[in-house]
Parts: structure tokens; sequence; C-alpha cells
């Protein structure tokens, strides 16, 4: 059979508490979306789509699964992420990904801003 077995699809509900900073950048996100796409969605709903865009972006992620070091937690073996390519990246630039950029930014902004 060309399609194989279909992963287990039960949701795993996943709770987390938020700074109030986070959970009103959140609630602006939903209203960009609403604004974009003339959908109002809920900040829940819109979450797992951003977390899992987060994952799909990550090309360090990315590297360390395809060299066997992310793990898949149920098999204890390495897993292929969905929508990985499965040759290596055209270009092979050593530049850094923008999201990780955009994130180290982030990090030194929220280091320099704490109170010691």
């Amino acid at each position: 059979m060309k399609l194989s077995k279909l992963p287990d699809r039960t949701p795993v509900k996943l709770s987390t508490a938020l700074t109030p900073i986070l959970a009103a950048r959140l609630r602006d996100y939903a209203e960009f979306y609403a604004e974009t796409y003339g959908t109002r969605e809920e900040v829940v709903d819109l979450v797992p789509f951003m977390l899992e865009a987060f994952l799909d972006g990550d090309a360090d992620f990315k590297r360390a699964s395809r060299a066997g070091g992310a793990k898949d937690p149920t098999i204890g073996t390495a897993r292929r992420l969905a929508n990985q390519p499965t040759e290596k990246e055209p270009g092979g630039s050593k530049s850094k990904d923008p999201s990780s950029i955009d994130r180290e930014e982030a990090s030194r902004r929220s280091q320099s801003s704490r109170p010691e």
C-alpha cells in the first residue's frame, strides 16, 4: 500500500502560564490575523499552528533532526519532521536563518532589560 498507517491524531492538551506581555502580544497577533484574513480566530486556536510554524522554521532544529539529534519520544528513534526536505538544501549557505537572528535579538533585549 502506498499510504502508510496514519499516526496517532489524538489531541494532547498542554497547559502553560504566560507573562501578561506575551498574552497581550498573542491577542494582538489574533487581531492582526483577523484583519489579514477577515476571519476571527481565538488565540488558543492559533497557538498550535504558530508553534508548528516556529518548529518548521527552526533551521538548527531541522539540522539536529536530520543528524539524529531530535528524537521521537514515543519510539526513541530519530524522526522526520513534516515538510522536511529529503535532500540537502540547495545553496549550502552558512548564513544565519533570519528567524534565528530575530530570536537572538529578542533574547539580548530581554536579558538587557532584566533587573539584576
